[in-house]
């Protein structure tokens, strides 16, 4: 594989910014996905709402969609993007051993919403992580992935 292949590097290999200067304005979505693996102990914590730091899921889900918010600040040469919409939803997990994050983006632009989706699920992962660590310092974040990509020239992905 060449540097070229590489949207992000140029003929030599440096890294660089894309130009996406003529790159048409299409409605973009991005839906991610990830897990927090946590013992059964803080699952009841959070069940009952008994977690000392606070609500778990409201919490991680306004932490989520700050971060997504703020993408283009933590990724070197990620794009700001104008986002219309950023939901982060938590659920249990069927198996009770965990949460399974969700976020989806939306936004109109000139290049998509994956890594502001990602970054969503990360950081809300991530907090859920240091509201539970008092109790369960082992919890394991995991399988974050992008799950779906609509619009831009590249089209739909579903990733499953």
């Amino acid at each position: 594989m060449k540097s070229n292949d590489f949207t992000h590097l140029d003929a030599q290999g440096n890294a660089r910014m894309v130009d996406i200067g003529d790159k048409p304005i299409t409605e973009r979505v991005a839906i991610a996905k990830g897990e927090i693996i946590l013992n059964q102990k803080v699952m009841s914590l959070i069940r009952e709402k008994k977690v000392k730091k606070g609500d778990v899921f409201t919490v991680a889900e306004i932490a989520g969609i700050q971060a997504a918010k703020r993408a283009h600040e933590l990724i070197p040469l990620c794009h700001p993007i104008l986002l219309q919409k950023v939901s982060v939803d938590i659920q249990f997990l069927p198996d009770d051993l965990g949460l399974e994050i969700t976020s989806s983006v939306k936004s109109t632009g000139q290049t998509g919403a994956e890594m502001e989706a990602l970054t969503a699920v990360s950081v809300a992962a991530l907090t859920v992580y240091d509201m539970i660590k008092a109790v369960q310092k082992d919890a394991r974040i995991q399988n974050i992935r992008l799950v779906e990509k609509h619009g831009g020239v590249s089209g739909d992905v579903i990733n499953g």
